[in-house]
C-alpha cells in the first residue's frame, strides 16, 4: 500500500538530487580495475519547528564512509565544534549590551568543500544510470558521510570568511569575530548554523549578503531558535531567555513518561547511588535488558548540558552506571523524570545584574568523598554572567583527595581554568578586564591554601599542576572570595540537595 506521504519523500529526494547535480558533487564514470566503491543510502527526516510542528521533508543522501580507508580514501577528518558555552556567552552579551542576533543556515553544506581524495560511491538508489556495477560516481565534493566531509566544509567555509575580514577565534576554533571600521561582529558557527550578533544591524544585512555570495543560505531572519533551543528576546527587560519546553515533552513522551506526576527535586535528597546497586543474579540482569537507561541518559545528558544546570549533577551521577545500571539507578532516572515534567517551563534567562559589577562571576564547590565507590570527590563550578549561569561542570575529580580543603582546592583549579578560558573570549571579543575574576568558595582553609603556600604538610602530594591556581592568584587574574554555604550555588552541581535549597539556587543560576 502506498504512503499518504510517499510522494512527498519523493519530491525531497528530487530536490536532494538537484543539489548534488547543481554543485557537481560527482561524475559517473567507469569503475576502475580494483578501485574500492563505498555504499550510498538515502536518509528521510522530518524538519520540525521549535513546537514540534511540520516544517518541511528533508532527504539526504549520504556516503557509507565507514567503508573508508585511512590514507587512502581520506587524510584528515577532525572539524572543529562550538561549545555551547560560547554560545551561552554570546546570548548573555547579546542580552545585556542589546546585540541583534540574526541567523542563516548554508543549503547543503558539505557540498562546497572539494574532496582531497579518489573516492568511488555507488550510484543513489532509484536514480541509477546505465549498469551500477560498473558506473560509479567519482566524489569532486565532500558529501555527507564521507570521512572527511565535515574537515572538507570547514576548511572551505574558513578561507571565505577568512576573505571578509573575519578572524578565527583562538579560544573556540568555531567563533569567527569581524572588527572594521568601528565595527564588530561575532560569527560562532555549528557546523551550518551560522548567527550573527552585532550592534549594527546594517553591517549584518552587509555580511549576510556577501556571504551569500558564496554559498546558498537560507535567511531564518532574527534569531528566534538556536540547535532545537526556544530564543525569547524582551527588548524593553533587556533579557533574552533559553528554553526546551518541547525537547523536555519529546523525552518523558518517548520513554512513557508523558503523564507522570511532577515532583520538586531533580534526585531523592542525600542519595548516594553505588555499584552495589548493580544487578547481581541472572533475573536481575534479564530484567534491565529491555530497560532504555542509556538512551534516557544520553537525551537527558544534552538538555543538562545546554539549558539546564539544576539536572547536571543528577545526570553524571547516573552515567556512571551506564554500562551495568540496576533497577534503582532506573528509579532515579523515572525520578529525574518527574523533576523535567515540573519544571517544564523553566527558561535560562540572562540580563543586566546591577548587583554584580564584574563582567562575569564564577562559584565551586565539591562534595569531599560523595562516591562510594571510589572514596573520590564530585566538583563543581558555575559561571555566571549578568542574571544567568553560561558555563557550568559537574564531574568527578581524577585523584581522591584526603581532605575538604583539597577537594576544594582542585575544584577551585578547575573553576580558575574556565575563568582564564572565559577571560580570553571575553578578550578576543573586545572586552578586556584589568581587574581579576571573582572565585567565589565556601571554605576558608582552601581560600587561604589558593593565595599562599599554606597546609604544606597536607598538600605537599598534590601534583605541580595543581598549583596553577596560586600562580594565577598572585599575578592578579583570580581572587577568591568566601561565600557562605546558603548562598553557595555550585552546591547544586556537587550534592542531591532538599526542595528549598533547589528553588534558591535555581533562582540565582537564572532557572525560572
Amino acid at each position: 500500500m502506498r504512503r499518504p506521504d510517499a510522494d512527498k519523500w519523493r519530491q525531497a529526494a528530487l530536490e536532494e538530487l538537484g543539489a548534488h547535480q547543481s554543485n557537481g558533487t560527482w561524475k559517473l564514470v567507469d569503475k576502475p580495475p580494483g578501485a574500492k566503491v563505498i555504499g550510498s543510502k538515502w536518509i528521510f527526516k522530518l524538519k520540525r519547528k521549535i513546537d514540534g510542528s511540520i516544517e518541511r521533508y528533508k532527504a539526504r543522501l549520504v556516503a557509507k564512509g565507514y567503508n573508508q580507508r585511512p590514507g587512502f580514501d581520506y587524510l584528515e577528518i577532525f572539524a572543529p565544534t562550538v561549545r555551547m558555552s560560547s554560545i551561552r556567552v554570546i546570548l548573555a552579551l547579546a542580552a545585556i549590551q542589546d546585540l541583534h542576533l540574526r541567523s542563516i543556515d548554508v543549503s547543503h553544506a558539505y557540498l562546497n568543500g572539494d574532496m582531497d581524495c579518489e573516492v568511488y560511491m555507488a550510484q543513489p538508489k532509484g536514480f541509477v544510470q546505465g549498469d551500477p556495477r560498473n558506473q560509479v560516481c567519482l566524489l569532486e565534493r565532500a558529501i555527507y558521510g564521507s570521512k572527511q566531509g565535515g574537515n572538507r566544509w570547514n576548511k572551505k567555509m574558513r578561507s571565505v570568511l577568512e576573505s571578509m575580514a573575519f578572524k578565527q577565534s583562538y579560544s573556540d576554533a568555531s567563533i569567527y569575530i569581524y572588527s572594521k571600521d568601528g565595527v564588530s561582529v561575532i560569527l560562532p558557527v555549528f557546523v551550518d548554523d551560522m548567527t550573527f550578533v552585532s550592534r549594527c544591524k546594517d553591517s549584518i544585512e552587509s555580511l549576510v549578503h556577501q556571504l551569500g555570495q558564496h554559498f546558498k543560505i537560507r535567511d531564518l531572519g532574527p534569531t528566534s531558535s538556536l540547535l532545537g533551543i526556544k530564543i525569547d528576546r524582551d527588548w524593553p527587560k533587556h533579557s533574552i531567555s533559553l528554553s526546551q519546553r518541547q525537547y523536555c515533552l519529546d523525552i518523558l513522551d518517548r520513554f512513557g513518561m508523558a503523564d507522570c506526576k511532577p515532583i520538586s527535586t531533580p534526585m531523592v535528597p542525600n542519595q548516594h547511588l553505588s555499584h552495589s546497586q548493580c544487578p547481581q543474579t541472572p533475573q536481575e540482569v534479564e530484567q534491565m535488558r529491555s530497560i532504555p537507561y542509556l538512551a534516557a541518559v544520553g537525551a537527558l545528558m544534552y538538555l543538562a548540558t545546554t539549558t539546564r544546570p539544576d539536572i547536571a549533577y543528577s545526570v553524571g551521577v547516573l552515567a556512571r552506571f551506564n554500562s551495568n545500571p540496576g533497577w534503582t539507578h532506573w528509579l532515579a532516572v523515572k525520578h529525574l523524570m518527574r523533576y523535567i515534567r515540573g519544571t517544564l517551563d523553566y527558561s535560562l534567562t540572562y540580563s543586566p545584574d546591577p548587583s554584580c559589577p564584574e563582567l562575569f562571576t564564577t562559584y565551586s564547590d565539591t562534595d569531599h568523598g560523595g562516591c562510594k565507590d571510589s572514596g573520590r570527590s564530585t566538583g563543581g563550578y558555575l559561571v555566571k554572567m549578568g542574571s544567568g549561569a553560561v558555563s557550568w561542570c559537574s564531574k568527578l575529580q581524577t585523584v581522591v583527595a584526603l581532605s575538604t580543603t583539597e577537594a576544594e582546592y582542585m575544584a577551585a583549579v578547575q573553576a580558575g581554568k574556565e575563568i582564564k578560558w572565559m577571560r580570553n573570549l571575553l578578550s578576543e571579543i573586545g572586552l578586556t578586564s584589568s581587574t581579576p575574576s571573582s572565585l567565589l568558595i565556601d571554605n576558608q582553609s582552601a581560600i587561604s591554601v589558593a593565595k599562599n603556600l599554606e597546609h604544606h604538610g597536607r598538600m605537599k602530594h598534590l601534583d605541580l599542576s595543581f598549583y596553577w591556581l596560586r600562580d594565577a592568584v598572585h599575578s592578579q587574574l583570580i581572587t577568591p572570595r568566601f561565600v557562605p554555604t546558603t548562598e553557595q550555588v555550585a552546591d547544586l552541581l556537587t550534592k542531591a540537595l532538599s526542595k528549598p535549597k533547589v528553588e534558591d539556587f535555581c533562582k540565582i543560576m537564572g532557572l525560572g
